[in-house]
């Protein structure tokens, strides 16, 4: 009796465990604590924020900010350089995954007017920006926060987006492949536009090498096996045993490369990610047993699902090292930001999704109406997360860099107006 009782309540804590873990990922709940903690700590005694946040882990070290010729491992490298790289790899995930599978989201015409929809919610955000610093004349000192409004937070976005429309809405699924698009062409913008130091491209070569390895020796190779019939099941026996550990470890090659190179190295895990094996390989090899039907027990997928709770831990510190601004610091260019966010991803999300409706004849996917593209040009608005990161690696820390901070972190009250616009246009909620 007693063991039956222990095993119920192991059960239950267990139970209670796991939907914790799902409301934490979810609602990106540490993520929005960290920011809170961050800018009320901040605000109540600065110094002591900063010193806890900028702190220095370890010095002249081989890895880290340089600083006056030496390189220093403080919070900020720890967090912004090396820990985000494991959320930019979930975000490069879902974008590899919509390109390179054969239903992925991003393949064929039906991605068209959600890409036609994610070039106007760049295009027109980052010309008011540049506009709104042209008319206060401040584009020297601002314009190199240009891409800040361009951001889109998939979380933020996607949650609210479920909330308004209901989970089986297809006007869901229309943001979510939009807010990936978007991600595809910020991370493109972060690498191009944004070197962290003087450009070595011939670092990159070590990242490349390291994505094949990857590719060569536990994708390509197992599954040459496997179709000259010299074994049978390498390539199913490879990913189980090995799973996505030898990729992790190359991984860090990979972002070394990308850290020497001089492109920021919060995206140094993308070149392996690409040579991860997903569900189209798995299905190409004949390995359907413990992949398809939804199971999603392939390589990349294990991926996801193992860093997932890390990431929003991660996400949570993020918050907490970078949101930590005096609110007397807003200023103009907070404003800018939110405002070419609030009013240019709704008018350049709609704008270009008609356009692109005339230029394809095509229409909006059944069930979605043109109102709907407003609602979803707001959620689009939320840039958080993304856009505070663009806003880190574009300023100097300084009353500019804070001011751009609170930028991205008002541009949350975007799911404000995109309830107020779902009312206004009359939405209804669609179930699963």
């Amino acid at each position: 009796m007693f063991l039956y009782g222990f095993e119920q309540g192991g059960f239950f804590v267990m139970s209670v465990f796991s939907c914790l873990c799902r409301v934490i990922k979810e609602y990106s709940i540490l993520m929005i604590l960290g920011g809170i903690v961050a800018l009320v700590w901040a605000n109540m005694d600065y110094v002591a924020y900063h010193h806890m946040a900028d702190m220095t882990l370890w010095e002249n070290q081989w890895i880290g900010t340089l600083k006056e010729g030496y390189r220093s491992f403080n919070m900020h490298f720890l967090v912004n350089d090396l820990l985000m790289a494991f959320f930019f790899a979930l975000a490069g995930k879902e974008v590899w995954e919509s390109i390179v599978q054969k239903n992925g989201s991003l393949r064929g015409r039906k991605a068209a007017i959600p890409l036609f929809a994610t070039f106007g919610g760049i295009f027109a955000p980052v010309s008011l920006y540049v506009l709104g610093i042209v008319v206060v004349d401040q584009f020297e000192s601002l314009a190199n926060g240009w891409a800040i409004p361009a951001a889109t937070d998939i979380a933020f976005s996607y949650l609210f987006a479920r909330l308004i429309f209901g989970s089986g809405h297809p006007a869901v699924g229309f943001l979510l492949l939009l807010a990936i698009a978007d991600d595809a062409i910020g991370l493109i913008i972060i690498a191009v536009f944004y070197p962290t130091g003087e450009l070595q491209l011939q670092w990159l070569i070590l990242s490349v090498c390291a994505a094949l390895f990857a590719f060569l020796s536990f994708s390509w190779f197992p599954r040459y096996l496997d179709r000259t019939g010299k074994t049978t099941g390498c390539f199913q026996l490879v990913s189980d045993k090995l799973s996505y550990v030898p990729y992790l470890l190359l991984a860090f090659v990979s972002w070394y490369g990308f850290y020497r190179s001089g492109i920021h190295s919060a995206l140094g895990f993308l070149p392996v990610i690409m040579a991860m094996p997903h569900g189209d390989l798995y299905r190409q090899s004949g390995c359907c047993e413990s992949v398809g039907n939804d199971k999603h027990d392939d390589v990349l997928n294990k991926f996801e699902h193992a860093i997932k709770i890390p990431v929003e831990v991660i996400l949570c510190l993020f918050a907490f090292v970078n949101a930590g601004v005096l609110l007397s610091n807003v200023g103009v260019v907070s404003w800018i930001i939110l405002l070419s966010l609030l009013i240019g991803k709704p008018v350049g999300i709609y704008l270009f999704s008609v356009l692109g409706l005339k230029l394809m004849q095509a229409d909006l996917p059944e069930g979605m109406k043109k109102a709907d593209l407003l609602v979803i040009g707001f959620l689009a608005a939320i840039g958080f997360s993304v856009a505070m990161f663009i806003a880190t690696v574009s300023f100097d820390a300084g009353k500019i860099l804070d001011g751009a901070k609170m930028g991205a972190l008002l541009s949350f009250g975007a799911a404000a107006p995109a309830f107020l616009m779902a009312r206004l246009v009359g939405i209804q909620r669609k179930g699963e």
